[in-house]
């Protein structure tokens, strides 16, 4: 039996730059506009996404500067995950934070960077950008980003 790959052994905290990086999967749902209720605070999804994202390849067109460019985006670290509760449920942190496997559609285990988007878990041809969107936020709440 072969070796197991890194995300099965080495926790999140441990990893290193380039191993945390490689667990994204480029969906993009990061980047999607949420809102939540002031009541019950819960996180719900839009259409509306960053106006940073290319939505080409779903990847963040100034990746390096996007938290001081976008005041409300929000970077995930080691450090921050427990508290981040608007990842999706798909997103690869969020699952081995929570002690569960990559799915067969992930890059890291299928080997294609396109099986994201085959798989239908990909932002990719289903949003509008922030700066294109008018009127209400509510009205552009969605369900397939919580798809797993």
């Amino acid at each position: 039996m072969g070796e197991k790959p890194f995300w099965q052994t080495v926790p999140l905290a441990e990893m290193d730059d380039a191993q945390w990086e490689a667990l994204c999967d480029g969906c993009a749902k990061c980047c999607l506009v949420k809102l939540q209720d002031e009541d019950t605070d819960e996180i719900v999804f839009t259409d509306i996404v960053c106006n940073l994202l290319d939505q080409e390849n779903c990847r963040c067109t100034h990746y390096a500067e996007r938290t001081k460019l976008v005041p409300d985006c929000v970077k995930l670290t080691k450090d921050n995950l427990d508290k981040i509760d608007f990842m999706p449920p798909s997103c690869a942190y969020r699952l081995l934070h929570e002690g569960q496997d990559l799915p067969d559609w992930h890059p890291l285990v299928s080997g294609d960077p396109d099986s994201v988007v085959a798989a239908g878990m990909s932002v990719k041809g289903r949003v509008i950008p922030e700066i294109m969107f008018e009127g209400d936020a509510e009205d552009r709440v969605v369900d397939w980003p919580l798809d797993k």
